[in-house]
């Protein structure tokens, strides 16, 4: 139950209400509050948790992720993400600092999902093998994480006057960084690195070369999770978009082949340990 109070008579309850919708809530568009109002709201049975919950963050997380996804990022607002999990709006502000933070632990999540993918590939004698499995990795992960996927690549979240302010150790401001995007656009770096080391590419910048095989990549994911390609078809083309990059960075077919050869037993989800 929403009531709208002003200043001197919130002072003088206190007790029973619940919470209030926070300033970030109201400068982006998520209510609408007149200069001296505040909006707070009764819950008889509150559903929201004192204490921050994993689980719960994660579902805020995932379902903020869906809606953006399906909806668009005009969907995310704090009570339809509220209603979505099936709880009070204050749940939000028990896990996050309002609903910008929210936006951005959204792609700070897909990103480090990302990244636990290509984490779990091996480093071996053959670095050709080991940017195939990388590739696979990428695509696991995109499909198995496809409202995430969507918002880190092919969404926008929140309008640039809605961000929540970067800040130094100091508290100053300071320009938008994009450490988890880098970090694992790196491992790619990385992996192409490795196979210009090795002398299985001409002499080139890994940096072009790993930008290449990522928009190929990206292309073929983002068909599948279309619905434009199936599984297999994307499997297919990937596949062939891999070697003729390959081969047009430089390696021989055959010495492709036989690193395919290598990387295919590779590509398989490793079983979950029971015990964490």
């Amino acid at each position: 139950m929403t009531h709208w109070l002003g200043p001197k008579v919130l002072a003088t309850l206190g007790t029973g209400l619940s919470h209030y919708v926070p300033d970030d809530a109201r400068e982006c568009g998520d209510v609408d509050l007149g200069v001296s109002d505040l909006r707070w709201t009764w819950d008889a049975d509150p559903v929201s948790p004192k204490v921050a919950d994993p689980a719960m963050r994660t579902a805020l997380i995932e379902r903020a992720a869906h809606l953006v996804a399906e909806e668009g990022r005009d969907a995310l607002t704090l009570r339809r993400l509220a209603a979505e999990v099936g709880a009070s709006t204050m749940v939000v502000y028990t896990h996050f600092r309002g609903m910008d933070h929210l936006r951005q632990e959204v792609r700070r999540e897909g990103f480090a999902r990302l990244a636990q993918h290509l984490g779990d590939v091996d480093v071996t004698d053959d670095p050709v093998a080991d940017l195939m499995v990388l590739g696979w990795a990428y695509h696991r992960n995109a499909t198995t994480n496809r409202d995430l996927y969507r918002v880190m690549f092919m969404e926008r979240t929140g309008d640039d006057d809605c961000a929540e302010p970067h800040l130094d150790a100091d508290g100053a401001e300071v320009e938008h960084e994009r450490p988890a995007e880098d970090a694992t656009f790196m491992m790619l770096v990385d992996g192409v690195a490795r196979c210009l080391a090795a002398g299985r590419f001409r002499d080139a910048e890994a940096l072009p070369l790993a930008t290449q095989l990522w928009a190929a990549e990206h292309g073929v994911v983002s068909l599948e999770i279309a619905g434009i390609l199936d599984a297999d078809e994307a499997a297919s083309n990937l596949e062939a978009l891999r070697l003729n990059l390959l081969v047009g960075f430089g390696d021989d077919p055959t010495r492709i082949a036989l690193s395919a050869t290598r990387a295919h037993p590779r590509m398989t989800p490793r079983p979950v340990d029971p015990a964490g």
